[in-house]
């Protein structure tokens, strides 16, 4: 028998076809995989951007409560209550402060820096170093509709609305609500 008259057996057949079906098989999974991982990455960058913007902490106005270098998560809003967190821009970047007062609240700081919403002395556990800071406002003030009046935690280092240089905050201008740290693991959880 030569090699050109070479036939092969059913077996071989069979066996070849089920090799071509296996890779076939193979190929369509694979195919299948790449594209749920494409839509996942494409859908992670979606939330991440446009939902629940991540960003890392630069500064130190938030001490002792969010750290530099502390990674966290936002949540995009606009409006916002007395005690939350928030981010906004201000000369291209990034500050986080504490929401104190809301459109047409009354903001008063005593020279030893005891925060007063109208009349109404504040309870901050979060706040360390009470300080009145640098600030050319006349007390009492009162916050303009559709704004935020925000300070830092860190009350002495801190520049913040008390100051006409960052001022009332647009709430429109903000990022969101800082709702949970991501970075380090030793400190996830909820912003509080």
């Amino acid at each position: 028998m030569q090699k050109d008259d070479w036939t092969p057996t059913l077996e071989q057949l069979q066996a070849e076809q089920k090799r071509l079906n296996h890779r076939k098989k193979y190929r369509r999974a694979l195919a299948g995989t790449i594209g749920i991982l494409v839509v996942v990455a494409a859908l992670s960058v979606l939330v991440s951007t446009v939902f629940l913007p991540v960003f890392r902490i630069t500064g130190s106005s938030m001490e002792p409560n969010l750290n530099d270098g502390d990674i966290i998560v936002a949540m995009k809003t606009d409006s916002f209550q007395r005690g939350q967190v928030c981010g906004f821009y201000y000369n291209n970047k990034l500050l986080l402060k504490r929401v104190i007062a809301t459109a047409g609240m009354w903001v008063d700081i005593d020279e030893d820096g005891y925060v007063y919403v109208d009349g109404e002395k504040l309870d901050e556990p979060y706040v360390t170093d009470r300080s009145r800071g640098i600030t050319d406002l006349e007390y009492p003030v009162q916050v303009p509709d559709g704004c935020v009046f925000v300070l830092g935690d860190h009350r002495s280092t801190s520049v913040d609305s008390r100051s006409s240089v960052v001022g009332f905050v647009k709430q429109e201008e903000t990022v969101g609500q800082i709702v949970m740290r991501i970075w380090p693991i030793k400190d996830i959880g909820l912003i509080r």
